[in-house]
């Protein structure tokens, strides 16, 4: 009885589970795991309260807000609209282009720096994040190159790659065919069907 509760208690002595102790450090406690992904998640979405309930925002600075989110959807679903209406009643909307035939044409230029600027912030930002994609990419082509040469110098049809160095009998081992005992059963009975 001594030497199992020794064995036991060096197993599972002082507290500890040597078992689990040892497992987890091949395999994550699931039940961790979990509490420390429901722990991340809690804390994305205290993240994203603080972000979108800022109490110390006025009046103005919400509606502003609100105001800048209209244009990019208002334009998408106002073309979409002029679409709809050309295809419902296309009088009505002949006359409607017909009005804007006559604004003139310095308007068209302010509405079109308006258009501009509003869009033109944001297409600058996104089209310096590809540039920085781009030069990310071109900086690692050196070591992409390196690799792929590593890579076809171990396809089996380039020159050398089975090379056997000067050892001339495993050179021969390898050119001599091997025998299969199969193969030579197999071709007699194939053989033997065409007599």
């Amino acid at each position: 009885m001594g030497l199992m509760e020794r064995l036991v208690t060096l197993v599972f002595g002082d507290g500890r589970n040597m078992v689990r102790d040892t497992v987890e450090v091949f395999r994550e406690n699931a039940e961790s795991g979990a509490a420390r992904d429901a722990a991340q998640r809690a804390g994305v979405v205290d993240q994203f309260g603080a972000e979108f309930s800022q109490p110390s925002r006025g009046l103005f600075d919400r509606i502003m807000d609100g105001v800048n989110r209209v244009p990019r959807p208002a334009m998408a679903l106002g073309t979409l609209g002029l679409f709809a209406a050309a295809m419902i009643d296309p009088v009505w909307f002949a006359a409607r282009m017909q009005g804007i035939a006559l604004v003139p044409e310095p308007l068209w230029w302010l509405l079109g720096a308006i258009v501009s600027f509003y869009f033109g912030a944001r297409h600058q930002l996104k089209g310096q994040q590809f540039q920085q994609s781009v030069a990310r990419t071109l900086a690692r082509t050196p070591q992409v190159a390196d690799n792929l040469q590593r890579l076809e110098q171990l396809r089996p049809d380039s020159p050398g790659v089975a090379d056997p160095g000067p050892d001339a009998r495993a050179a021969l081992t390898v050119i001599r065919p091997a025998e299969n005992p199969a193969l030579a059963a197999w071709q007699a009975r194939d053989a033997a069907r065409a007599r």
